[in-house]
């Protein structure tokens, strides 16, 4: 499939498709005219990609990990930098589920007229 199609189903820009191959992340084939053309599993493979860069993965990290994906066998290597992303994703978890919970008090003590709000944020120390 050409490169429109394979944008407007994954739901990303084309200039984003190119990046990814830029980036070695994903790949084409060209025809005689130069245009390019991608497999079926591209589709899948795009929406990876973007999970991954949506949970805080950098492109070279998310290239070092895609051979295991494509084959299903990891590297002591391989292995060590996948836990090591799954800790820091749990370490953001933990951060944003801390600052939901400090929003939400904000929320219920903001939304009762008889309660001042105490959590403001003071001043910036300007010397």
């Amino acid at each position: 499939m050409r490169i429109g199609e394979v944008a407007t189903r994954s739901g990303v820009s084309v200039r984003s498709l190119r990046y990814y191959e830029e980036q070695q992340l994903l790949h084409s084939t060209r025809s005689s005219s130069g245009q390019r053309h991608y497999g079926d599993e591209a589709i899948e493979r795009v929406q990876l990609i973007q999970l991954l860069y949506a949970a805080g993965l950098s492109s070279k990290t998310i290239q070092d990990l895609l051979p295991c994906v494509e084959t299903g066998i990891s590297t002591a290597e391989s292995q060590a930098l996948l836990w090591a992303e799954r800790q820091r994703i749990d370490r953001q978890l933990a951060d944003l589920t801390a600052a939901r919970a400090k929003l939400d008090e904000i929320i219920e003590i903001a939304s009762d007229p008889s309660q001042p709000c105490s959590h403001s944020v003071p001043a910036a120390n300007v010397a």
